[in-house]
């Protein structure tokens, strides 16, 4: 249901921080975004700006929602100025920026493989590739990395000379896991509210409505729990092993792609719908 002002009463202004120009494979983040503004225009007065601009416009505006900005890889000063700007003003940022997932680098991964969380098994020290299972190839990427940038697949020996070159903790390995499919699920604040998939684990973001039975609920939102945000969007991605068990590939918790063009009007409009809810009801 939309949301009215009274006669009157200003409209909260809403910062959309996004980078319309970013190419991602497979994904056409300008379009989600073009979309998610013109719809949230319904409830609050919506302007538009990339992440190299927010920290200097955030001033004027109410909130600020941070979408489809690209990896933070590509602008760390611009971001670390938002956040340091947003704490200085009190602005509320959504998702809020105390989010222990994607939002603050790839330590999660060990950390929550460590709690005996169902992840996929990571380690981040040279000392510690004994601990990962063996596998065919292993996959390195960097903690603060995002879509797939500096990905690369490798062998044991040449992770650990990757792990002893780099800066201490800057790295992740995991073991090349070969599974049935990817999983995507979707949450705001912590209400389910989707979940896609990946038949073809060649094609990643070839995505289908996927019916998440209560047992795939209730892996993802152990994550959800785990992470703490009382509010947001956040999507659960994880992998079906050939054994049938579902192990956490990343908790996206900064700026994750909707793939709102992969499900029905009735699904995209009950998303859009508890998204304005939930930013309209942060603390302010």
């Amino acid at each position: 249901m939309t949301t009215v002002s009274p006669p009157g009463a200003r409209r909260p202004s809403l910062l959309l921080v996004t980078d319309l120009t970013y190419e991602a494979r497979g994904r056409r983040y300008c379009d989600e975004d073009i979309y998610l503004g013109s719809r949230l225009r319904e409830s609050f007065d919506v302007a538009l700006c990339p992440p190299r601009d927010a920290a200097a416009l955030l001033d004027r505006f109410d909130l600020a929602l941070v979408r489809n900005s690209g990896p933070v890889l590509h602008y760390r000063e611009a971001y670390d100025a938002f956040r340091a700007r947003a704490g200085e003003l009190g602005t509320p940022v959504y998702n809020p920026l105390g989010g222990r997932g994607d939002m603050a680098g790839k330590e999660y991964l060990v950390e929550m493989g460590r709690a005996g969380l169902p992840v996929i098994p990571t380690v981040d020290r040279a000392a510690d590739l004994p601990e990962l299972p063996d596998a065919s190839a292993y996959v390195v990427k960097p903690k603060l990395g995002a879509d797939s940038v500096g990905l690369r697949f490798v062998t044991a020996a040449e992770a650990a000379t990757e792990l002893e070159r780099a800066a201490e903790g800057s790295l992740l390995v995991q073991p090349r896991v070969d599974f049935r499919h990817e999983v995507s699920f979707y949450f705001v604040d912590d209400d389910f509210q989707y979940a896609l998939y990946a038949p073809d684990p060649e094609r990643r973001w070839e995505l289908e409505p996927y019916a998440a039975s209560a047992e795939d609920r209730e892996f993802a939102r152990r994550f959800i729990a785990w992470n703490s945000l009382d509010h947001g969007i956040q999507r659960v991605d994880a992998c079906r092993t050939a054994d049938g068990a579902l192990l956490l590939v990343e908790l996206e918790d900064l700026n994750p792609y909707l793939s709102l063009d992969r499900v029905d009007d009735s699904t995209r409009e009950a998303f859009v719908a508890r998204l304005r809810t939930s930013i309209a009801s942060l603390p302010r």
